[in-house]
C-alpha cells in the first residue's frame, strides 16, 4: 500500500513537471498578453524605438514600455544574457499596429517562449509592436532588438548626469529635459548593443552632500577638540615642571596622561 503510494506521488509530480515545461516552452499566457497598457505617449515619438521607465514604488516594483518601428522586421527574438546564458524577456501587454494604424492585441499574435527567447511573429514587417516588462530598482538594461534610432525617459524626478551615481551606456547620446523627465537619445543603435542605464533621484544629491559636510564637520570638530586636550596636558605639566617632550613619541602611542 505504501508503495502504491509513493508510485502515485511520484507519477503526479511528473505530470506536474511535464504540463510547467509545456506552459513555460508553449510561450506567453493570453491575460498577460492582453493585459491593459497605454502606449500613445509612445507612438507619437519620431524615433525607431521609444521606452518609458517607470520606477515603481515599495509595493509596486519598476516597469518599462517599449515601441518599436520594425522596420523591414519580420520576427523579433527577446532574450537577456546572464553569467550563465541567454534567458527569454519576460513580457506583458503585447500590442501590434499595422502600418495603416490598425491595432491587434498579444494573443492575436504568434508569441512563443522557448529556453533561451521569447520570439513574436508579427503579420507585417513594417507595422509597429510594444510590449511591457519589470525594470530595475535605479536601473535599466535591454537589449537593442532592433537597430535604428532609440529613445530612452528616466522616471520623474530621476537623472543621471552625475558621474557618481549615473551611467548610460552606449555612448554617443543626447541628454535633454522634456516636462521634467530626463530623456536620452541615440541617434544610431546598432543591432547587438546594450540601452543600459543608471539613474539616481535628483532630490538625494543634496541630502548625500550634507550628509558628506555634516560627517566632515564632526571629524573636523573630534580633531580639534583632541589637539585642545593635547595642548592644555602640554600646559599643565609644564607649569608642574615635568619636562615631556610630546611630539617625541617613539611607540605611536597617545601622549602621557592619555594612555
Amino acid at each position: 500500500m505504501n508503495r502504491r503510494l509513493v508510485w502515485a506521488v511520484i507519477a503526479v509530480a511528473l505530470l506536474t513537471m511535464g504540463a510547467g515545461c509545456s506552459s513555460f516552452l508553449g510561450g506567453v499566457s493570453d491575460e498577460q498578453l492582453d493585459r491593459e497598457q497605454d502606449y500613445s505617449d509612445l507612438r507619437e515619438s519620431d524615433a525607431d524605438v521609444r521606452i518609458d521607465i517607470d520606477d515603481g514604488n515599495l509595493i509596486r516594483g519598476g516597469e518599462y514600455r517599449a515601441v518599436y518601428d520594425l522596420n523591414g522586421t519580420k520576427e523579433l527574438s527577446l532574450s537577456r544574457s546572464t553569467i550563465y546564458r541567454d534567458e527569454p524577456l519576460q513580457i506583458h501587454s503585447v500590442r501590434y499596429w499595422y502600418p495603416n494604424g490598425t491595432e491587434v492585441t498579444g494573443s492575436e499574435l504568434e508569441v512563443e517562449q522557448g529556453r533561451s527567447a521569447t520570439t513574436v511573429t508579427v503579420p507585417d514587417e513594417n507595422g509597429t509592436i510594444a510590449f511591457s516588462g519589470e525594470a530595475g530598482r535605479k536601473t535599466f538594461s535591454l537589449p537593442a532588438f532592433v537597430a535604428g534610432s532609440y529613445q530612452v525617459t528616466i522616471p520623474d524626478g530621476h537623472r543621471t548626469s552625475n558621474f557618481m551615481f549615473g551611467d548610460v551606456s552606449p555612448g554617443g547620446y543626447e541628454r535633454e529635459i522634456v516636462d521634467g523627465q530626463e530623456r536620452l537619445v541615440w541617434d544610431d543603435v546598432e543591432a547587438d548593443s546594450t540601452i543600459s542605464v543608471r539613474y539616481y533621484l535628483a532630490r538625494d544629491i543634496p541630502l548625500f552632500l550634507g550628509l558628506i559636510g555634516g560627517a566632515l564637520l564632526l571629524g573636523g570638530v573630534g580633531i580639534a577638540y583632541y589637539y585642545r586636550q593635547v595642548k592644555r596636558l602640554q600646559r599643565q605639566r609644564e607649569e608642574h615642571g615635568v619636562d615631556v617632550d610630546i611630539d617625541d613619541d617613539s611607540d605611536g602611542g597617545p601622549p602621557p596622561g592619555l594612555r
